[in-house]
Formats: C-alpha cells, sequence, structure tokens
C-alpha cells in the first residue's frame, strides 16, 4: 500500500547550519505516526518543510505517492494535508461554530458571490460543511461550547478548536504540531482518548510533534526520532521507548523517554 506520507532525503540548510540532514521515513494510512525528539533536533523545520511553510534545499515530500515538494500551504490544503500550530490559530472574536465553519468551507471552491447569494450549490456547499461541523465538535467535545466566543474559551479547549479547524478540512493527512503543549496531566489524557478515535471516525491519517511521552507512546502506532537534524531511530513505541539511541539522545533532555 502506498504510504500516506514518505519523505526522500529531506534537507534544510540556514545558511551554514543543517537544520535537517537526509531525513527519510513513511507515514502509513490510517496510522497515527508521532515525530519526537529532544529541544532543537528538528522536528519543527521538518513539519515546515512537509506544508511548504519552508522550501526544501534537497530531498522530496511525496503525499499519497505524489511529489508536493515546495507546494503552497493552500495548495496542500486542496489535496488534503492540513496542520495545526503550537499556539491556537484562530478567529478569537468568532464563535466556536464559525471558526471550524470557515474551516469546512475551504474545501468548496465556490467562490464568494456563489456563497453570499446562494442559489442550490451554495446551499448544498453549506449544508455539507454544517454536517462536518457538528461531527467534529462532537468528536471534540466542544458541542457545549459551539455558540462560545473563542477568545474566551479555557486555554484546552482552545486547543481542542485548533485541532477542530484543521480537522474540518477533511484532510487525508493531519498534521498536528505539539496539540497538548500546556494541558495539564487529566487534560493531555482526554486529549489522548479524542485523539485514538479520528483515525477510525474521519478516515484521517495523522502526524504528531509532541513532547509529552506518555501521550505518545498511547496512541501512536509508529514513532520517529530525530536528533540535531538526523533521523537516530523509528518503529513500534516499544521498540524506540527502549532504543539506546533514544534514550541516549534524551539524556538530559527534561521530558526523558521511559
Amino acid at each position: 500500500m502506498t504510504p500516506i506520507l514518505k519523505l526522500e532525503n529531506l534537507s534544510k540548510r540556514f545558511g551554514g547550519l543543517a537544520a535537517l540532514t537526509d531525513v527519510n521515513f513513511e507515514a502509513a494510512k490510517g496510522e497515527i505516526t508521532g515525530l519526537i525528539g529532544p529541544n532543537g533536533a528538528g522536528k519543527t523545520t521538518c513539519f515546515n518543510l512537509i506544508t511548504g511553510t519552508f522550501p526544501a534545499t534537497s530531498g522530496a515530500v511525496l503525499f499519497e505517492g505524489k511529489n508536493v515538494t515546495g507546494l503552497a500551504p493552500h495548495k496542500l490544503v486542496e489535496l488534503g494535508l492540513a496542520r495545526t500550530f503550537q499556539s491556537a490559530t484562530t478567529f478569537p472574536k468568532a464563535t466556536v461554530r464559525e471558526n471550524i465553519l470557515r474551516s469546512a468551507l475551504l474545501r468548496y471552491p465556490l467562490g464568494v458571490v456563489p456563497m453570499l447569494f446562494g442559489g442550490a450549490p451554495a446551499r448544498r456547499a453549506l449544508e455539507s460543511a454544517e454536517a462536518v461541523v457538528t461531527d467534529v465538535m462532537d468528536a471534540l467535545e466542544l458541542s457545549p461550547h459551539a455558540d462560545r466566543i473563542a477568545g474566551t474559551l479555557a486555554y484546552g479547549h482552545q486547543k481542542r478548536l485548533g485541532v477542530a479547524i484543521g480537522l474540518a478540512t477533511r484532510p487525508a493527512l493531519l498534521l498536528l504540531d505539539e496539540p497538548a503543549a500546556g494541558l495539564n496531566p487529566e487534560e493531555v489524557d482526554r486529549f489522548g482518548g479524542m485523539l485514538g478515535t479520528l483515525t477510525e471516525r474521519f478516515g484521517v491519517s495523522v502526524l504528531i510533534v509532541e513532547h509529552h511521552m506518555r501521550l505518545i507512546m498511547r496512541v501512536c502506532n509508529h514513532i520517529v526520532v530525530l536528533d540535531h537534524g538526523e533521523k537516530i531511530a523509528e518503529g513500534a513505541p516499544n521498540a524506540v521507548q527502549n532504543d539506546p539511541r533514544v534514550i541516549e539522545a534524551y539524556l538530559g533532555a527534561e521530558d526523558h523517554v521511559g
């Protein structure tokens, strides 16, 4: 089966600094793949190359078998690749429902005029988008907050809203950039339970960067480990957790694998 994502010798240099060097890995369809490593390992750089935020110095990004290296982020969303960010990226003065609806409508290229003035295509698009919003809010336990202003939400709910906004584009692959950052242990556990259901419920594959190792070990099918811009290990959670190279990379780090 063709992997949902494949990196081939992906590299990025900033002047004389090698931020990422010849990274190769695959993410399987219908699975949650973790991308971990100590601070400065190159995880965010890797995400930025995959999502077109930065141009790669060399190498390739293949999405569902198609070379998408260097495509603009909005083009990747149209193809079915969406990303969330470490900080919740929302319209803070809009409601939860409105935030998610804006995202859901991105997959309907009708243009502004048809959406403003109605017509059968616009009505069908809006009805379909609203159904997606309802489903996404339910999955991330945001339904009770549907009509609240996003900027007034508690931090944990804002993080969930960020995931909901990405999920509402109905991606084939959703990239989550530290979605549990800043959450307390109870919120992390609750989020992990929700995350574990997304692949089956929405048919979405997930690539997640996260420092909470307990969350990573709980939800991921496969884990890739970076250190100093290079891949040092990959495999099933238990194998990665006990890999001597991974343990060495994390020695002295705040979030020790174990």
